[in-house]
């Protein structure tokens, strides 16, 4: 149940990033069952291509706990972490990631690669696919059909 609830902070996350024109995709940071970061894209509005989701949630977390170490947190996002993201999920010492959709073209959580448990790094985290998969797939799928009928429609 709790999980739940925290992705479906991360999926209102994703809906504020899809009322501005964003990617819809959120992420939140929880730290002993409290939410300590939450972001949702940003890439577009800021024109800056390391404004995910999950790089403003840890931000916004690591502000929260005064400390780049979020030893013990766990990550909820929408959409399986990128390389960048799952670099920062890495060197911040998140110990738990929840993801909803896959990422087949650019997530390394899994689906191209798996990053956040190669060993190879001097941390690793557990990681949980599919958690909440249809509401962040079809949040995404709507989004994307609806850019590319404007885009036709000129």
């Amino acid at each position: 149940m709790e999980r739940a609830f925290f992705m479906q902070q991360a999926l209102e996350e994703a809906e504020k990033a899809r009322e501005i024109g964003e990617v819809p995709i959120g992420a939140v940071v929880v730290l002993d069952g409290e939410i300590i970061g939450r972001a949702h894209n940003l890439r577009e509005t800021s024109q800056n291509a390391v404004t995910h989701a999950e790089l403003l949630a840890i931000q916004d977390a690591c502000n929260h706990q005064k400390s780049w170490r979020l030893s013990g947190a766990e990550l909820y996002v929408t959409l399986e972490p990128c390389p960048m993201c799952s670099g920062a999920i890495l060197l911040s010492r998140i110990d738990k990631v929840y993801y909803g959709a896959k990422d087949p073209k650019a997530g390394t959580a899994g689906s191209l690669m798996n990053l956040l448990q190669d060993d190879s790094f001097n941390h690793t985290c557990e990681v949980e696919s599919g958690l909440m998969e249809a509401e962040s797939s079809e949040m995404l799928k709507s989004f994307f059909q609806e850019l590319r009928k404007r885009k036709k429609n000129g």
